[in-house]
């Protein structure tokens, strides 16, 4: 296949790039950088200039494709809610371009949008559209399309880590390096889940070579991990006090983040591993977090 892929020089979908042309598929490659573009012939791939501002860049770029991976998405936290109504409209203007055909578009969110309202941990066959994460508007913007026909299926993120990068830990390190503390609400029980990037690029190529309309999958490699557990290792890391806020100094302290900070968000995978074989075999976050150079953390960009 060709597979156009947004995001291709990020964090995930770099490491996508190398494993579509392992599989033998051809990859077009969306940047709107020179570097980008230089990045991406280095590595094999077509270049498609464009970005998320321009969504007929999107369409252009769909309609030259057998398939679409759509990874990119803006990391400004800070205008989280904004940021989730540009993914939806990018993957608005990408599926009017695949309607009326059985292309696939793989589509990314949140394992939290599978949390059961009754609670226990995210499935992949629930749809929570009244989950407070904003980017639940990925996900109902691909039921409109996959009710208008589209070949779509949605792929759920946890926290992605390596060494370098984790996800929304990387912004809750800068933050504790700012604040001079690293804080947990509460007993610092909530959960979040994890897995490494290379294992989270392996299941997308999996998830588009056998796309089935409306599937969804959760890159879950484990469960949850404790809040706490989480901090202790950063507190080490960063040789700064690990300390234990109120839910309401949590707002004062994390800001933007507090909408995340305390919540619990187990996700499970067993139907993904079942449907696709996937067998992640990275190290666990707090093996990478043990593992990083804090001089170095830098937010996710």
């Amino acid at each position: 296949m060709r597979v156009f892929l947004t995001g291709a020089t990020g964090f995930i979908g770099s490491r996508i790039v190398p494993e579509l042309l392992a599989a033998g598929h051809e990859v077009l490659g969306l940047t709107r950088s020179d570097a980008g573009a230089r990045a991406l012939e280095a590595a094999g791939a077509q270049v498609h200039r464009g970005d998320l501002e321009h969504p007929e860049t999107l369409r252009a770029g769909a309609d030259q494709a057998d398939a679409v991976i759509h990874t990119a998405f803006d990391h400004d936290f800070s205008n989280f809610v904004a940021n989730c109504e540009k993914d939806r409209r990018a993957i608005e203007a990408m599926g009017e371009v695949l309607k009326g055909s059985d292309r696939p578009l793989l589509i990314t969110s949140g394992t939290g949008i599978g949390n059961p309202e009754s609670g226990g941990p995210a499935r992949e066959d629930v749809l929570n559209r009244n989950h407070p994460n904003p980017r639940a508007a990925s996900e109902l913007a691909g039921q409109i399309l996959l009710d208008a026909g589209v070949n779509l299926v949605s792929m759920r993120l946890p926290q992605v880590h390596d060494t370098v990068k984790q996800g929304l830990v990387s912004p809750f390190i800068e933050l504790s390096k700012a604040k001079g503390a690293v804080a947990y609400i509460g007993e610092g029980l909530n959960r979040w889940p994890a897995a490494h990037v290379l294992d989270v690029a392996k299941l997308y190529v999996l998830a588009v070579e056998r796309s089935a309309p409306g599937a969804r999958y959760h890159a879950v490699a484990e469960e949850g991990i404790a809040v706490r557990d989480i901090a202790e290792v950063v507190g080490a890391g960063l040789n700064l006090p690990v300390v234990s806020l109120t839910p309401e100094e949590a707002p004062a302290h994390f800001g933007w983040l507090a909408m995340f900070a305390g919540l619990d968000l187990p996700a499970s995978s067993a139907k993904t591993r079942e449907l696709l074989g996937w067998a992640p075999t990275g190290p666990g976050l707090i093996e990478d977090l043990k593992a990083m150079d804090y001089s170095l953390a830098a937010s996710v960009d």
